[in-house]
């Protein structure tokens, strides 16, 4: 327990009268009913004074030093002012101090504070009054109960997943599920909706209610399973079906999802994978399990900022990918998925030590140079990652730091077909001299012109017409089911800060990602470790 300073003695605590528990910030609120006074803090203020006495009596110097002052002595309105500004966190051992701090710890203006400064609460909460709940009781059986389930989430539905975003949104505890917007409109903002919020309704306890269907907010249920993993369920799934039976759910989910009608989508194939999506996650609609996931950390050599971005993907319309760095690497992995690539997987992955220099124009629209480039550079690569697996039996004294220790989530050299690794070659460089050279035609306003080969298909056409440098990479495909998964060699083209794309030889197709403009919070990894190995759980759960 701390120690609280008495006149002239220090080390010493007054009236400590429960130092064998430590409780939560609800229990603060436990002994209105203890007497105004406490005789073990009268006692110890006695002997305090005492004590005080006697050494201002064995000074010899003119000026004796004035005596300490104790907490206890100060004016409750700078106690109050003193307590609010400490975390919530060790309000509840500060309770258990003495009496008098106890009952300085039921002034609502402690816990205003905490809510504000801790967890964003901006609004009047002031009107609580009138429905009898306090401060407190928001802080201690709202904000802090429900602490953990805060920041960013992907639901395990099969393939398809999710981002899922639970914030403090006034007095309420919201998870938003966060969607892309509807094909082909990439650069569109995202779109949300609430899948369940927690408030209180009376003093006792928080109520969870599930807002999934077209009936308003129902009973719903919160487990927190283990660290980084809750589940959610509904008591009354009755309010999510509609009166016109599951036609009727499936064209409103269908316009929801897709913005349109099933007679506007023309493509066969992109109406199976419709109809496959709805009848798949319309399982999902009771119960629902959520695991974290955090966002990469940044580094000041990366080639852009990390983060989540839309993409195009096809007939299965637009998916939310992340843009990680591991050292000479980048990486996009999946957060939403589907039945070919599911959630979790790594959808491309960047080399930057080897850049693409693109023709010009004229030569850039015909496939088969586009081709010639980088089928150049993936023999390059192997030649490179032959040589590299020759080394590493004699030691890998010649590789760079950050090649000597990958990460936990970066793979070791694979074969050909799977992907790129190995040492630098010729071209090689850090990441560092990639940043500098991607900013340099930035700053000078100028970039290479850019345009598709003919016979590349592409959901938007109005992607950029000018870029800033280009990369080989791979991209990872597979049959329906993740049957057959490999990959195949394509071309990574950095537009500006916010948007790139690639192009996937092998399909003809070509991808273009925009980032997702939104801020999150307690999103952020404790350590590039953690983020590491969540990108390996969420991996490993699709594999």
């Amino acid at each position: 327990k701390r120690q609280l300073p008495t006149h002239g003695q220090a080390g010493h605590s007054f009236g400590c009268r429960k130092r064998g528990q430590r409780g939560g910030p609800a229990e603060t609120a436990a002994a209105d009913s203890e007497p105004d006074t406490d005789p073990e803090e009268e006692r110890i203020e006695a002997s305090a004074a005492v004590l005080a006495g006697v050494g201002g009596g064995l000074c010899a110097g003119p000026s004796p030093p004035p005596p300490r002052c104790s907490l206890l002595e100060l004016p409750p309105e700078l106690l109050v002012e003193i307590f609010a500004s400490l975390p919530g966190t060790d309000l509840p051992s500060l309770a258990q101090v003495c009496t008098k701090f106890r009952r300085i710890l039921h002034t609502d203006t402690i816990w205003r504070r905490r809510c504000r400064e801790e967890y964003g609460v901006c609004e009047n909460l002031r009107k609580l009054e009138i429905t009898g709940v306090s401060c407190r009781d928001v802080y201690a059986k709202l904000l802090h109960r429900y602490r953990h389930i805060l920041g960013l989430w992907q639901p395990d539905i099969g393939p398809y997943g999710g981002l899922l975003n639970v914030v403090v949104d006034g007095l309420f505890i919201i998870g938003w599920m966060y969607l892309p917007p509807h094909d082909p409109h990439v650069d569109d903002p995202m779109r949300f909706k609430p899948l369940f919020r927690i408030h209180l309704m009376e003093r006792k306890a928080a109520t969870v209610e599930c807002m999934y269907g077209h009936k308003g907010p129902h009973h719903g249920h919160i487990q927190i399973v283990k660290k980084d993993e809750f589940s959610t369920k509904c008591n009354q799934t009755d309010h999510h079906r509609m009166s016109g039976g599951r036609q009727e759910e499936f064209r409103t989910w269908l316009r929801e999802e897709w913005g349109r009608t099933l007679e506007d989508i023309f493509h066969e194939h992109m109406q199976e994978l419709i109809l496959m999506k709805f009848i798949y996650t319309s399982q999902y609609d009771n119960c629902l399990t959520y695991r974290r996931i955090y966002l990469p950390p940044s580094r000041p050599d990366d080639l852009i900022k990390p983060g989540l971005f839309k993409g195009t993907y096809g007939s299965h319309g637009l998916e939310i990918v992340m843009l990680s760095f591991h050292g000479r690497r980048a990486r996009g992995t999946k957060i939403t998925g589907d039945p070919n690539i599911p959630a979790g997987q790594q959808t491309v992955e960047i080399d930057l030590r080897h850049r693409i220099q693109l023709p010009d124009l004229e030569n850039q629209r015909n496939f088969n140079e586009l081709s010639r480039l980088v089928l150049e550079v993936r023999e390059r690569v192997r030649q490179e990652q032959q040589e590299g697996g020759h080394e590493a039996g004699e030691g890998r004294s010649r590789q760079g730091p950050r090649e000597s220790q990958p990460s936990p989530a970066q793979p070791r050299a694979e074969a050909p077909s799977r992907g790129p690794d190995g040492t630098p070659g010729e071209d090689s460089g850090e990441p560092g001299d990639a940043s500098a050279a991607a900013e340099q035609p930035a700053q000078c306003g100028q970039g290479q012109p850019f345009v598709l080969p003919v016979g590349v298909s592409s959901r938007n056409e109005d992607y950029p017409r000018t870029c800033r440098m280009c990369f080989y990479g791979t991209g990872l495909i597979a049959g329906h089911g993740f049957t057959s998964p490999e990959r195949t060699p394509g071309v990574f083209i950095l537009f500006d800060e916010d948007r790139f794309g690639f192009v996937w030889l092998e399909l003809k197709s070509f991808s273009l990602y925009s980032r997702v403009q939104a801020t999150f919070r307690n999103a952020d990894a404790p350590s590039p470790q953690a983020f590491d190995e969540m990108l390996k759980n969420i991996q490993s759960l699709t594999s």
